[in-house]
């Protein structure tokens, strides 16, 4: 297998060939970097196995492409808003001039395409890869990020002054009233002020906003990884005139405060990329508390390799995707990336010759080339509707964005057994129960052991940042935590969160922690039996059934994630 790597990797192939490598220490690299998630190129550098000039040269003789020497380049003369930092920092590739529709990227691993093609998605421009040394493109990119993060920060200060002065001085002033609510959406500092406030959310990575009256306090607070922070906390008598502009671009009912509203909210942040925000306001005691929801039409492009599945979970969840009926549930907490999932399958299915329609509640993504019906329960339309109107509309495959009663199940199973593809999210803590909750709607035993295919349970845990810290943590405290013998006879580290600029109290993204349930004979046949979710459960284990806790501990042991993070989101084996 390990040989098999080397033979269909060019590069390292030739490293070989040009004595710079010996075949053991090739293959090696080339595990040891695509473990780590980083390119080929960067793994040797970093680890001081060859150096960089040396394969720069053999570089550029194996793929034709000729040698820059990034050194001589000005950061400052880099265009800074075609990529963001973090995808140059994720690709180790920085964009360094663009030419008519071309853009050209430095980097120095030819064979790391997925930068290429992500930059490309990103920008809209087609890209040209230009080699140069692995040093020097590590030096250069700390120059351009240390150089426009210090004029960033400026900027920001300078910013944060104008906009707390214009706001302090908007609240000491009776030139507003508050029951004029033109006069509230229209006021300028608050406009900047929200307008920066979403600005600050999408830089951030959140997913979630909250603005939040209290009697004599106003917070507002981001949801990143996971986490709930408080970013800033203005006066509290512009609380009105804050929810009124954020009802005013949500096209919500301005005058309406006593209910509930759903509204959303469509910002263009190029000619090639929008962010939507799906809102929601809700009556409090002091005013309106309004949370936003941030959908990156990204999201919904993830490939299946960056939503974090092990190499059999995956192989599982493409296996059932592609069957020609039956029952694909996603299931886990709201907020958990259930949407996501279900999201990248649709993708991988979405050709000419299928037709998929989706029923949601709300619709968070556009997906092109897929008919996709929002419930309207005002009109009569919920999700039972949509789906007997599908049956009716010639479907290959069906999503429901949430089965939430019997008879969305029952139709949703008949459209299963009938030739169709059904794929849904269910609430529930992980897959085994996924059959119970269904049964407790009046589900009959043998309907779901003859119409479902998968269930999956997932849930997201904060990803350590590279700044993380070997642990030194004893044999005993790991096989407490649940770590078996076997694994711990393995050389394996154990790493916790550091801290550096660019991450969060050491943390720094999210990734899917999985337990993919295939619905196998003797599992339908335990369901068929009656039996509980522990009695499923321990049926699915002895065919190598791995729980979300298993699925925890094993990124813990790649390196991914903290044992703070199994902690946190999972209830323990």
């Amino acid at each position: 297998m390990a040989s098999g790597s080397i033979q269909t990797t060019g590069l390292a192939r030739r490293l070989v060939t040009d004595g710079l490598l010996s075949d053991t220490t090739a293959q090696e690299a080339v595990e040891a970097a695509r473990h780590a998630g980083v390119p080929f190129v960067s793994h040797l550098v970093q680890n001081g196995i060859a150096r960089a000039r040396d394969i720069a040269e053999s570089v550029s003789d194996e793929f034709g492409t000729p040698l820059l020497d990034i050194a001589s380049l000005d950061p400052a003369a880099i265009p800074k808003n075609l990529v963001d930092e973090k995808m140059i920092r994720a690709h180790h590739a920085i964009p360094i001039f663009q030419r008519g529709y071309r853009l050209f990227v430095a980097l120095s691993d030819p064979t790391h395409r997925r930068g290429l093609d992500e930059i490309k998605f990103q920008t809209g421009i087609s890209t040209e890869e230009v080699l140069v040394e692995e040093d020097k493109l590590r030096a250069f990119m700390a120059s351009f990020l240390e150089y426009h993060e210090a004029g960033y920060a400026k900027d920001s200060a300078h910013q944060d002054a104008i906009f707390d002065a214009e706001i302090l001085e908007a609240a000491e002033s009776n030139d507003f009233d508050d029951n004029d609510e033109a006069s509230i959406a229209a006021t300028r500092p608050v406009v900047r002020f929200v307008n920066r406030m979403l600005m600050d959310a999408i830089k951030s990575d959140a997913s979630d906003l909250h603005f939040e009256p209290f009697e004599k306090t106003y917070r507002i607070r981001f949801r990143t990884d996971g986490i709930l922070r408080q970013v800033a906390s203005p006066p509290a008598n512009l609380g009105p005139r804050i929810a009124a502009r954020l009802k005013v671009m949500s096209r919500m009912n301005v005058s309406e405060r006593r209910i509930p509203q759903d509204g959303r909210i469509k910002l263009k942040l190029s000619a090639s990329r929008s962010i939507d925000f799906r809102v929601n306001t809700l009556p409090v005691l002091y005013g309106e508390k309004i949370c936003l929801r941030i959908l990156d039409p990204r999201s919904a492009r993830m490939s299946i390799d960056s939503l974090g599945y092990e190499q059999e979970q995956k192989q599982l969840y493409l296996e059932a995707l592609h069957m020609p009926q039956g029952m694909f549930l996603v299931t886990g907490p709201t907020g958990s990336g259930k949407t996501v999932s279900l999201y990248t399958g649709l993708n991988i299915l979405n050709t000419a010759a299928l037709n998929i329609s989706t029923v949601e509640d709300p619709i968070e993504l556009n997906l092109e080339g897929i008919n996709q019906c929002p419930v309207n329960y005002k009109a009569g339309l919920g999700f039972s509707e949509a789906l007997r109107s599908f049956l009716r509309q010639d479907p290959d495959i069906i999503m429901v964005g949430e089965i939430r009663d019997i008879e969305t199940a029952n139709i949703s199973i008949k459209a299963a057994q009938t030739g169709h593809m059904v794929m849904s999210t269910l609430h529930t803590n992980n897959a085994p129960e996924t059959i119970t909750r269904l049964r407790s709607m009046g589900v009959p035993a043998f309907n779901l052991a003859t119409s479902i295919n998968l269930i999956i349970a997932q849930r997201l845990v904060r990803r350590l940042c590279e700044c993380k810290v070997r642990l030194d943590i004893p044999k005993t405290a790991l096989l407490e935590k649940g770590f078996t013998e076997q694994y711990l006879d393995e050389d394996i580290d154990i790493f916790g969160p550091g801290g550096c600029a660019t991450c969060t109290d050491g943390y720094k993204g999210r990734i899917g922690i999985y337990e993919v349930m295939k619905i196998t004979p003797e599992i339908s046949e335990s369901i068929m039996a009656g039996n509980n979710s522990l009695q499923i459960a321990a049926v699915g284990e002895k065919g190598g059934f791995k729980n979300l806790f298993q699925s925890a501990l094993n990124k813990v042991r790649q390196g991914i994630i903290s044992l703070e993070e199994v902690d946190r989101v999972t209830t323990g084996n």
